[in-house]
């Protein structure tokens, strides 16, 4: 269960069983639940930090893992531990939970986002894969999270039957943050619109007939990233946040951003359970243009809103 007791998704439980195996177990698995202390658990943070447990793996499914060290991971896996050992408390395995009070070192990863001239970057590394048709896919999916700032798991999961390009709406029945309605602008809809395939998945992998999600798009993406000569610790979330940070430009509000990019408790609400308003739509369409814009990739007649008031 997640911290806000819902059901993880499978990927996340893999994620999870991941980090207890390639990191947990090597450093902390023969010591008793009742021995770990939370000096234990800060040389575990320090050594992952480090890359003492970073490595290549064999695996069946797709060949070789590798395994990274950083301070992102050691926050990442030094939560789930903490996850566990609250669970080992509440069924009293021991009095207390050692990874409480242990100081976890910011990677500021989260806050990253793109400058003008990255945006331009990004662009252009955009421009000359599709020219090459080098990862069809990937490339679209990337460029609609540009132009939408959502998650990458929400769109490679998308699918035809979640769109309504008539009200510019996609309904995610199970997002990060439960169902979810988001508006969509006319940049995206008409990236959809030209990507439009046979297949139950929008951007789907190369084998399958459009059914199956696409497994390797961080590692196409850090080809996008090298292909535009940009800093490689840009990930799919600094887009995200971009769209984010670009929106708080333009002036919309807090609930606005929330409601264009899904996040907790500020989806579009039930009284725009079959369409987001106009005001969501002509912020999408802002954001989405300026995005364009940056990336030298606006359309010539594209449409601009006014920003009304308290939007």
């Amino acid at each position: 269960m997640t911290r806000r007791r819902t059901q993880k998704k499978a990927s996340t439980i893999a994620l999870d069983k991941g980090r207890v195996a390639r990191h947990i177990k090597p450093l902390l698995g023969q010591l008793r639940v009742t021995a770990v202390t939370s000096q234990d658990v800060e040389v575990f943070l320090h050594d992952v930090a480090e890359g003492k447990t970073a490595a290549t793996i064999k695996t069946k499914a797709r060949g070789l893992a590798r395994v990274r060290g950083g301070k992102g991971t050691a926050n990442r896996v030094v939560g789930l531990l903490g996850a566990i050992f609250t669970y080992a408390v509440r069924h009293r395995m021991r009095p207390d939970n050692p990874v409480h009070g242990v100081t976890r070192p910011e990677d500021g990863r989260r806050d990253r986002r793109l400058s003008d001239g990255e945006y331009n970057a990004l662009g252009s590394a955009l421009k000359k894969a599709a020219a090459a048709r080098l990862w069809p896919s990937a490339v679209s999916a990337a460029r609609f999270l540009a132009l939408t700032g959502w998650r990458s798991g929400e769109a490679l999961s998308l699918r035809w039957t979640e769109i309504d390009f008539v009200r510019r709406t996609a309904t995610l029945s199970d997002s990060k943050t439960g169902k979810s309605i988001r508006p969509l602008s006319h940049l995206a809809c008409d990236l959809l619109r030209k990507f439009s395939g046979s297949g139950e998945l929008v951007f789907p992998a190369t084998r399958g007939n459009g059914e199956v999600i696409m497994s390797g798009f961080k590692k196409i993406f850090r080809k996008l990233i090298k292909l535009g000569e940009l800093p490689p610790e840009i990930t799919p979330h600094t887009l995200r946040h971009s769209f984010t940070s670009l929106a708080a430009d333009l002036g919309y509000s807090e609930p606005t951003i929330a409601a264009l990019v899904g996040h907790k408790g500020r989806t579009i609400t039930s009284r725009y359970i079959h369409s987001a308003d106009h005001v969501l739509l002509a912020a999408a369409d802002a954001v989405a243009n300026k995005t364009a814009e940056l990336m030298r990739d606006r359309r010539p007649n594209a449409k601009v809103f006014p920003l009304r008031a308290g939007a």
